[in-house]
């Protein structure tokens, strides 16, 4: 039998009873994640599918919470892990199982690949983060948008005017300049991913293409891995 989560998984769940198809859009804030998304959904849906999508913050569980815990900036490094563990196994359980039982297509706006890349640069012990998140499943797709952290700085601004600072590493220390900060943190997120590419299977994709570029690759390899085609 196919090996179903990362690690000791969710007790109950069986897994002939697995019908969709989960799929992984991961990259950094400005990466083109949400366009991607709204992209590929769009197409999927034309050709018949039934998708749902998922994405961090939307458990009815801990989201309020955890959003209000950030506002302060004063949220402790394992207490964020475990609330984003928590909106996530949530989620999991109650809408990313449920879809893919019914059939449809999930895609998730991040996965935890995010969430561990995370833990790790404010220095968690990568065994500790593995075990955490061993109750995920595996997806069938996971495409990481790789974009340079300078592209990714203009994108924010252009965006929201400003920078995050959970997403600048701020809380961090490597820095006082928010723009510098970014940079370090940003490269240091992306030396993780590039880690647990080949443990985790993702399809890097580069992200500083234009939009309808990065479309048609995520398309490919959607096609070719999903749908056992090619376009």
């Amino acid at each position: 039998m196919k090996k179903m989560f990362y690690g000791h998984g969710i007790p109950g769940i069986d897994p002939n009873r697995i019908r969709g198809k989960l799929v992984v859009i991961e990259g950094a804030d400005g990466s083109g994640r949400s366009t991607q998304i709204s992209l590929l959904t769009g197409w999927l849906e034309n050709l018949g599918h039934s998708v749902v999508n998922v994405g961090f913050k939307n458990s009815f569980l801990v989201s309020e919470e955890l959003t209000k815990a950030q506002e302060g900036n004063t949220l402790s490094r394992i207490t964020m892990s475990l609330f984003y563990a928590t909106d996530f196994a949530d989620q999991l359980e109650n809408t990313i199982i449920p879809a893919l039982t019914a059939g449809a297509i999930v895609i998730c706006d991040r996965y935890i690949y995010t969430l561990m890349a995370r833990d790790l640069v404010r220095g968690a012990k990568r065994k500790w983060v593995e075990e955490l998140y061993g109750f995920a499943l595996i997806p069938h797709l996971v495409c990481y948008l790789q974009v340079d952290p300078t592209i990714l700085i203009e994108r924010n601004l252009e965006k929201n005017f400003q920078l995050n600072y959970w997403e600048s590493g701020l809380d961090i220390g490597f820095h006082d300049s928010i723009y510098d900060s970014f940079i370090i943190y940003q490269t240091k997120i992306q030396a993780e991913f590039l880690r647990m590419k080949n443990n985790y299977n993702f399809q890097i994709i580069d992200g500083n293409r234009p939009v309808l570029h990065v479309n048609k690759m995520i398309q490919k390899k959607f096609t070719r891995l999903i749908f056992n085609t090619a376009i």
